[in-house]
């Protein structure tokens, strides 16, 4: 560690950052300015397919407890950075996860209980942490806020529907396999998680051109429950 590093008292993390900033110029009026246009988001194209009286499926974290091991990439304006990572998922609504820099730059960890995220660790880790129905998407889960109504069709298989009036989400299944989740703001897409493989998940932010990468490597059964302090953030 730098005497930098140990005079100011920064951590490893934001100290991994800080180099990575000095090799990408930076124009921050003018990401701040696109992160805000929705207008640079793709337009939700309408439904396709013939309608259905079909329910959504309940896409739940499978029985058990498991611990996943995955690697990771980040790409925005700002830089981009890669690492492994860990997930451990207590069904029905729990899961934790952490990030680590490649190369032991720091990382770091987000807790998710419900539709409640808690992610301490400064700007990477707001960067680097979905929403929680995105979050919970990449992990095969389906928790959406309380919506007024849901349109749903279905073409070749594939089950497509709108969530809200007007749509604020849009949930695409194949049988009962969580495929993508995209946020709909007025017409546009605003940022979508989609489940490439079963061991691959993309999440991108349009409007911020952030994408994370997600790939699994491997996936651990575990025989009890996790330790109780690890919900703590």
């Amino acid at each position: 560690m730098s005497r930098w590093l140990k005079q100011r008292r920064v951590s490893p993390t934001m100290y991994a950052l800080t180099r990575l900033r000095r090799t990408v110029p930076l124009t921050i009026g003018v990401i701040t300015i696109l992160g805000g246009v929705t207008s640079c988001a793709p337009r939700l194209r309408p439904l396709a397919g013939a309608p259905s009286p079909a329910r959504l499926p309940k896409a739940e974290l499978p029985a058990g407890y498991r611990r996943i091991v995955f690697d990771w990439e980040l790409r925005d304006p700002d830089f981009h950075v890669r690492g492994e990572g860990v997930a451990r998922l207590a069904p029905p609504d729990s899961a934790r996860l952490d990030f680590f820099v490649g190369g032991g730059l720091g990382g770091g960890r987000a807790v998710l209980i419900g539709q409640t995220v808690r992610a301490p660790g400064g700007d990477f880790v707001r960067r680097l942490i979905p929403p929680a129905p995105m979050l919970w998407a990449a992990l095969g889960r389906l928790a959406l806020p309380p919506a007024t109504d849901t349109t749903v069709r279905l073409e070749n298989g594939v089950l497509r529907a709108d969530v809200g009036v007007p749509p604020a989400w849009r949930v695409t299944f194949r049988g009962d396999t969580l495929l993508r989740l995209d946020r709909v703001s007025g017409d546009r897409v605003v940022e979508w998680v989609e489940r490439l493989s079963p061991d691959r998940v993309r999440y991108r932010h349009e409007t911020a051109r952030r994408d994370l990468i997600l790939v699994m490597q491997r996936v651990v059964e575990e025989t009890s429950p996790f330790d109780a302090t690890i919900w703590r953030p």
